[in-house]
């Protein structure tokens, strides 16, 4: 069986030799890089299983970092490592498409097991459902695209991962609590108002008339219902 594949980039070295340690001893493969701009072109060369990603950092910030990851459609998981009272970069790490956060100073067992609970997650959306079609939609969760009327749809990242938690949960009423913790992955987020911006952006790309919606209709009161 293979080992997933570890990417630490984190600029403070006994850091970064404390967490190879940790997590070579429960069976990882890992890798490093020391500033944003290496931690980026090793995320996209080595293709590893996850990403552990400090904020602030040399050369290019995490933020930046897991910006351009998911801009260039690397889906790869990201929990983001965040100095305590960081709150607004917590915000826009989860905004940009990060898995989870880790606030410092933090425990090893702490962060072992939110990697392990995010690729359980992620190994759990990769499996059943293959394709969908809906209206006039066409996804392909396997290649990760989607086409409306047969043209590229340009869904973002957790745009893509909304939909398709839509779709394998279709026709159940989902809390904006219970979308946050499935798709986003935490059990604490400033607000759930990132679920209905969310919700408005796919809307505009897969609905009609986004203002009377016929696919993701909402439950007032609780959140949303998927009906395609």
């Amino acid at each position: 069986m293979t080992k997933p594949k570890i990417l630490i980039v984190e600029d403070e070295p006994n850091m970064v030799m404390g967490l190879t340690d940790n997590f070579e001893l429960e069976g990882y493969e890992v890798i490093s890089a020391n500033d944003g701009e290496v931690g980026l072109s090793k995320a996209i060369g080595e293709k590893p299983d996850l990403v552990i990603l400090d904020i602030m950092m040399p050369k290019k910030s995490g933020l930046d970092v897991c910006k351009e990851l998911r801009a260039k459609g690397y889906t790869m998981p990201v929990v983001m490592l965040t100095a305590r009272g960081q709150e607004i970069d917590k915000v826009v790490g989860l905004e940009l498409g990060a898995d989870d956060y880790v606030t410092k100073p933090f425990s090893i067992r702490e962060l072992l097991a939110r990697v392990k609970a995010v690729l359980r997650r992620i190994e759990g959306r990769n499996q059943g459902i293959e394709q969908y079609r809906f209206g006039n939609i066409e996804l392909d969760f396997v290649k990760h695209q989607a086409t409306r009327n047969k043209r590229p749809l340009d869904l973002s990242t957790k745009e893509f991962e909304l939909l398709k938690y839509f779709v394998q949960h279709r026709g159940e009423t989902l809390s904006r609590d219970r979308l946050l913790d499935d798709v986003w992955g935490y059990d604490q987020y400033p607000t759930t108002r990132t679920v209905d911006n969310h919700v408005a952006k796919v809307r505009q790309k897969i609905e009609e008339k986004p203002s009377e919606p016929k696919f993701i209709i909402t439950i007032h009161g609780t959140g949303y219902k998927f009906l395609g």
